[in-house]
């Protein structure tokens, strides 16, 4: 068992410089202002910065890996442009492409999930999840940077949303507020094995559903309504939904008014 004595944070990569990196990608993938976008070069020394501390974790010398996580960047960039495209094709309220990439916290969470897979990919530890968790910061969207997420993908609203760790996600999936995609038990032993479901093309999952396990699958072009629980398979072309009863009576009828405060 660990103590605290143990713990040394000072030997892990600053969070706040983290963010600032995490930032500066997103300025440098969609220059807001070209005379304040950072070049590669600088952005290739802060990235060299945030990998010393754990340079002996490292499974590739860190120059390495900089110039891998660069080289895949471009391809980062073309995908998050048919994302932003998805986006602005299945919003009715997207007026445009910038309004997408500036404004949706969806875009935001799967800019900074792309960028941090890259590093996750180079088995880069903590810097991938110090990314993401800024971005479920700042968005409410938590997204593991381990999860594999097919382009383009749809986030409308987005708030609540956890993906996990396992989990694999195709092509033309739109998810809405509050979906878990997660585990079906959190179980430390089951660490390295698929816990989290896989979500094939064109699936729709509507606000509030939770769909649990690593062998759940939901098949291509399957719709999910809102507040479903699933923790088993469904075949392609399924429509999954939640039955509920709303019943609507004469307030005169009622013995006694009820008052509800939130």
């Amino acid at each position: 068992m660990h103590s605290y004595n143990t713990i040394n944070l000072s030997s892990l990569p600053s969070r706040e410089n983290t963010f600032r990196f995490t930032d500066a990608v997103h300025g440098f993938l969609f220059p807001i202002e070209p005379s304040a976008t950072p070049s590669a070069s600088e952005l290739q020394k802060k990235l060299l910065e945030l990998l010393a501390p754990v340079d002996a974790q490292l499974a590739n010398s860190s120059i390495d890996i900089s110039n891998s996580f660069f080289a895949a960047l471009e391809n980062v960039r073309a995908e998050l442009y048919t994302d932003a495209y998805f986006f602005l094709q299945s919003d009715p309220a997207a007026a445009s492409l910038e309004e997408v990439i500036i404004t949706y916290p969806g875009f935001n969470a799967i800019t900074s999930y792309r960028i941090a897979h890259i590093l996750y990919k180079l088995e880069v530890p903590i810097l991938p999840r110090l990314i993401t968790e800024y971005a479920h910061s700042r968005t409410g969207i938590d997204i593991h940077p381990g999860a594999q997420i097919a382009a383009p993908v749809f986030i409308d609203h987005g708030t609540g949303i956890v993906i996990g760790q396992t989990t694999i996600i195709g092509k033309n999936v739109k998810l809405y507020q509050g979906v878990t995609l997660g585990a079906l038990a959190v179980l430390k032993e089951e660490s390295g094995k698929k816990r989290h479901p896989t979500i094939e093309d064109d699936v729709i999952i509507y606000a509030g559903s939770c769909i649990l396990g690593g062998t759940t699958v939901v098949g291509r072009n399957s719709i999910i309504g809102g507040n479903v629980f699933l923790t088993e398979s469904i075949p392609p072309f399924s429509f999954a939904y939640h039955k509920s009863e709303v019943k609507i009576r004469d307030k005169s009828e009622m013995k006694s008014l009820i008052d509800f405060v939130i």
